[in-house]
């Protein structure tokens, strides 16, 4: 990927005469940058998706019941809400390398105190300080490949998203694995957290803030914003935000107890449920293409007709009671289009609705409207499956739900985007 403006070398977004001051970056340590925060995003993935496949181990250990794993499958996602706009406002004034960094820490020792929880409470507290580490990174890895990347957002959020889709893919295979070998779910928290750790380290020394504290301004200085909203909360926004809570919710319930649906519904084995989490990975490599065209097509077009197909995807995979090859290809397709399509168009689109002095704030603003109820999802799908079964608790949840998101996605106007052709 190639940046056609000159690189901003900046230490932080705070003046002229600071970006003046430092050396130009070269491509090299571009690549080595990006590639750094690509691989921070990939573990961050892994620690979030090693939960569900090792959930019915966690519930046999501690005898929680399917609401309370289910809760402790997507509650992290409450700590990334918080992070959220706290997270946005501080990345509109201070570096956003040391934001960067210190959330890869959080969430990693987060990730590594789970297995040392003695009971519900304090795996919630654990889940939750991981999530904030988490939805602290989002924010800064958006805002600051966002401004770096400004005329090909789109593209450089697809390929943030193959990193978190290949960390999905890995995980949930490499977690069973390790717990199949050590006889114990604990040691893939482990070393997942210790692979944070390393990242942060090396991102130190090796993720310049050339790449990171880029000035958006000088980037588009020859446009003018006049004719888009002053506030980053406007029209747009709060229609997007209402897309990104419902497919929030629709998604993320989905994520945190599939494999569970797999193993005590279709009464698949551990590894049958790893693998169709793997394939749920690797369909959201997708999300490189769905970036890209994200950069060529009408951007609320392509969201609704993501949301569509998450719907009818849902249908097949809660009404058929697929075989495990079926059922492969169903998840591939649920991760194509919900985190490779729906996941950093929406994160794109939230930035372009703003001009581009606020694209801190809209990327805190997605990261809490998108992480922020989902993290109770979990805990409404599993009181949907106690009341009306799995079949029916699918259709509600994650095919009904985006539907709602069509509906708002109805009201954005691209033609305010920041990146419209005036």
């Amino acid at each position: 990927m190639t940046h056609a403006a000159q690189v901003d070398t900046s230490a932080g977004p705070v003046g002229d005469a600071q970006e003046s001051s430092r050396p130009p970056i070269s491509r090299a340590m571009i690549g080595v940058g990006f590639l750094l925060v690509v691989l921070s995003y990939m573990v961050n993935a892994m620690d979030r998706q090693v939960f569900p496949p090792l959930l019915p181990a966690i519930r046999a250990e501690y005898g929680f019941s399917l609401e309370q794993g289910g809760l402790l499958a997507t509650n992290f996602t409450l700590g990334m809400a918080l992070a959220g706009l706290p997270a946005g406002y501080l990345l509109d004034r201070f570096r956003r390398k040391t934001v960067l960094l210190a959330s890869i820490v959080i969430y990693s020792l987060g990730t590594m105190a789970t297995p040392l929880a003695t009971g519900f409470a304090d795996m919630t507290l654990y889940r939750v300080i991981s999530g904030f580490g988490e939805g602290m990174q989002s924010a800064a890895i958006f805002a600051a490949i966002g401004a770096f990347f400004a005329h090909r957002r789109g593209l450089a959020f697809g390929i943030i998203g193959v990193g978190y889709s290949l960390g999905v893919f890995i995980a949930p295979l490499i977690g069973v694995r390790l717990m199949n070998a050590h006889g114990t779910w604990h040691s893939p928290f482990y070393l997942f957290g210790a692979a944070g750790l390393l990242i942060a380290a090396a991102s130190l020394f090796l993720v310049k803030a050339g790449l990171t504290e880029h000035s958006v301004e000088k980037t588009v200085s020859t446009r003018t914003y006049e004719y888009m909203p002053a506030s980053p909360y406007n029209r747009n926004t709060i229609a997007l935000v209402i897309h990104s809570v419902v497919s929030g919710v629709a998604i993320y319930g989905f994520l945190g107890l599939y494999p569970t649906y797999l193993i005590t519904s279709l009464h698949y084995s551990p590894e049958q449920a790893a693998l169709a989490m793997s394939l749920l990975g690797f369909g959201g490599m997708t999300a490189l293409f769905g970036g890209w065209l994200g950069d060529r097509v009408n951007q609320r077009t392509l969201l609704i007709v993501s949301l569509l197909a998450v719907s009818a995807v849902s249908v097949c995979i809660y009404t058929t009671q697929a075989g495990v090859g079926l059922q492969c290809v169903f998840a591939f397709l649920m991760g194509a289009f919900g985190l490779g399509f729906i996941y950093p168009n929406t994160n794109s689109a939230m930035q372009r609705a703003v001009r581009p002095a606020q694209i801190g704030r809209a990327s805190g603003l997605f990261v809490t409207s998108y992480y922020g109820t989902a993290a109770f999802s979990g805990l409404f799908f599993a009181a949907l499956v106690d009341s009306f079964g799995w079949s029916r608790a699918g259709l509600l949840q994650v095919t009904t739900l985006p539907l709602v998101g069509v509906a708002a996605l109805a009201f954005v106007r691209t033609s305010l985007f920041n990146n419209a052709v005036r």
